[in-house]
């Protein structure tokens, strides 16, 4: 308890304790705008260490929930300028979590009803959008469309300006969301990304590719020490397959990033993982600041 309890430097953001806020989708931002209620949310949190909001989509095609308040367009970074306000006027420590949901969403929440977009055209997930009454709800995703490269760069480039948005709306820091079934981990995953050029196929490096561009150009927009990303080896979320190579794959993420030296990579931890050596190797590979969260004990 002392351990956790005792301040962390995390690349020169002093943090006052080791106690990090998971990041929850709340769906409670009706516009898709942080309002009132999501100020005093993050306001009445910000003892803990560091606080991570909940997913904030880079772009109206990354959304696939209702109500989730995003920071790609400027009434967004307005109002999430009021919560990192709030939060630092409690001494709070607050990154925003960038999100692009790929292929978990669906038309009626998509720019002119247009598909959602993912490594391939294979559907899967649950999306929180309209149903065929135009109401609310948890309805399977739409069947995506397979990006292509010029699809790829320009996802890159809305996660980069988002970074840059988040800086203007007083963050302390960014975490790409790379784990839970979202875009970035279709591309992961060799069971779901058959695509045959260099962003897909079995070549570890390949379905890598795309997520490490993304964390090349945030860092590149907004600092390394700056930026933290999470990823869930052995996730099921989102209908997502298991894969022989998880270990080879999330410990070349590992070393990867840490020739990058960002700020902390934030693992979500399954049973599986708790039952292998993939954390203690992993450890082994990354060197700097390690967030884990699920299956933990008081221990």
């Amino acid at each position: 308890m002392q351990n956790l309890l005792s301040p962390l430097s995390l690349k020169g953001l002093p943090l006052a304790n080791r106690v990090v806020m998971a990041p929850m989708t709340r769906a409670r931002s009706p516009q898709g705008i942080p309002d009132e209620l999501t100020t005093t949310y993050y306001r009445q949190r910000a003892s803990a260490g560091l606080l991570i909001t909940e997913g904030v989509p880079v772009s109206e095609q990354g959304t696939g929930y209702l109500y989730t308040p995003g920071i790609y367009r400027g009434e967004q970074v307005s109002a999430w300028k009021a919560v990192t306000d709030n939060v630092h006027a409690e001494q709070g420590k607050i990154v925003a979590q960038l999100w692009h949901v790929g292929r978990v969403s669906h038309r009626s929440i998509q720019p002119n009803a247009q598909p959602p977009v993912s490594s391939v055209a294979l559907a899967g997930g649950q999306a929180f959008a309209y149903d065929a009454q135009g109401n609310p709800g948890n309805i399977p995703a739409s069947e995506p469309q397979a990006l292509d490269e010029s699809g790829i760069t320009d996802i890159v480039d809305q996660f980069r300006v988002a970074a840059r948005h988040a800086m203007q709306a007083g963050f302390d820091g960014v975490e790409i969301h790379a784990a839970n079934g979202y875009l970035l981990e279709q591309f992961i995953n060799p069971k779901l990304n058959k695509r045959d050029d260099r962003y897909g196929g079995q070549s570890l490096e390949s379905r890598s590719r795309f997520t490490l561009e993304v964390v090349d150009a945030v860092c590149a927009e907004i600092g390394a020490e700056k930026v933290g990303i999470r990823l869930s080896p052995y996730n099921q979320i989102g209908d997502m397959p298991l894969f022989d190579d998880t270990p080879q794959t999330y410990l070349y993420l590992a070393e990867q990033l840490n020739q990058r030296d960002i700020a902390y990579i934030h693992l979500a931890l399954t049973e599986k993982v708790h039952q292998t050596s993939l954390l203690s190797d992993f450890r082994e590979r990354w060197h700097g600041v390690l967030i884990l969260a699920g299956g933990i004990s008081a221990e």
